[in-house]
């Protein structure tokens, strides 16, 4: 009771005592019929502050960083972490993901451009905001190649690849495919994903590749395939880091050479031990790694903030 007492009359009257500070903001983004979900998480020093657009990989992977069969809180965890640092951040979620699930059209009508668009009008939103300076992108696997197409139509003041794809997505895919499927599956594949890339759609899918491969999720794969993500990061004027883990069992880090080989002037760092969650894995074995995708209170690699620190605030702040 003393306690209460003592700090309800040491604080400021209300009338000029500061609104408390969120540590997570919901923003909501109208795009025609539909509506866009995100959190901001914002520094509790005094703003303005630079910003940066935090967008998920594959799949319907949250704000967050998690999805029906992932639980890892990575997104959260590295937007709060940078707010701590001064940097506000907009962690999204993309269409039928969290709350942005209503927002999906029907799979078949989905196609990699619509998210480019959305981050697109992320930006504007972040731009006409007083709050923030400049604005900077980090994308997280697929969701690097989909700021790479956003650059097309917008300016970035820096640009993060984390764990990101340098080679069209369908050689990713030939490579997981190869590791995971028997000889004769594996083909079966293969002869998909050639037409694919040609621009046609496949019907007789055998029933185990069906999760990968349904017809309704053919269009959206079509349209990935078009873009080869090297080329579109030669395309970046922004300062660009390129962040790889030595143990990613999904994106070598040989893509993210292939993704600086193609734009000189960016910087590329490769984690030692670690995974495409951004944790700490010794080994590069999907059974030792199943931890990182699974619980959430593993903390990232103590040497991802450091690295993502030293390359933003310069290129957001010139400090």
């Amino acid at each position: 009771m003393f306690l209460t007492l003592a700090v309800a009359l040491s604080a400021p009257p209300a009338a000029i005592a500061p609104a408390p500070r969120l540590l997570g903001e919901v923003l909501q983004l109208k795009i025609g019929p539909h509506t866009l979900h995100a959190t901001l998480d914002l520094p509790a020093t005094p703003g303005p502050w630079p910003v940066v657009i935090l967008h998920a990989g594959s799949g319907p992977t949250d704000r967050d960083g998690n999805g029906p069969l992932v639980g890892t809180d990575n997104l959260k965890m590295l937007g709060r972490a940078l707010a701590a640092e001064g940097i506000a951040v907009l962690r999204t979620d993309k269409r039928g993901a969290g709350w942005s699930l209503l927002a999906m059209p029907k799979e078949d009508d989905l196609r990699i451009e619509l998210y480019a668009a959305d981050v697109g009008a992320w930006a504007d939103r972040l731009r006409a905001d007083e709050r923030f300076t400049k604005l900077g992108y980090i994308g997280h696997s697929e969701g690097v190649l989909i700021g790479l197409l956003a650059t097309k139509e917008t300016k970035f003041d820096a640009f993060v690849s984390l764990c990101g794809p340098g080679r069209p997505l369908q050689a990713v895919l030939r490579e997981q495919l190869k590791k995971n499927l028997t000889g004769d599956l594996f083909k079966r594949s293969d002869a998909i994903l050639t037409e694919l890339e040609a621009g046609r759609t496949v019907k007789d899918v055998p029933k185990d590749l069906l999760a990968v491969f349904r017809p309704s999720v053919q269009p959206f794969l079509i349209s990935m395939f078009k873009s080869d993500p090297a080329r579109l990061a030669a395309g970046v004027t922004a300062p660009l880091l390129i962040v790889s883990g030595s143990t990613d069992i999904q994106i070598p880090a040989a893509d993210a050479k292939r993704l600086g080989d193609a734009s000189p002037k960016a910087k590329v760092v490769t984690i030692e031990q670690m995974d495409h969650m951004l944790k700490t894995s010794p080994k590069a074995d999907p059974k030792s790694q199943k931890p990182s995708y699974t619980d959430p209170s593993l903390p990232l690699h103590p040497k991802l903030m450091p690295a993502l620190i030293g390359f933003l605030k310069p290129a957001l702040t010139g400090k």
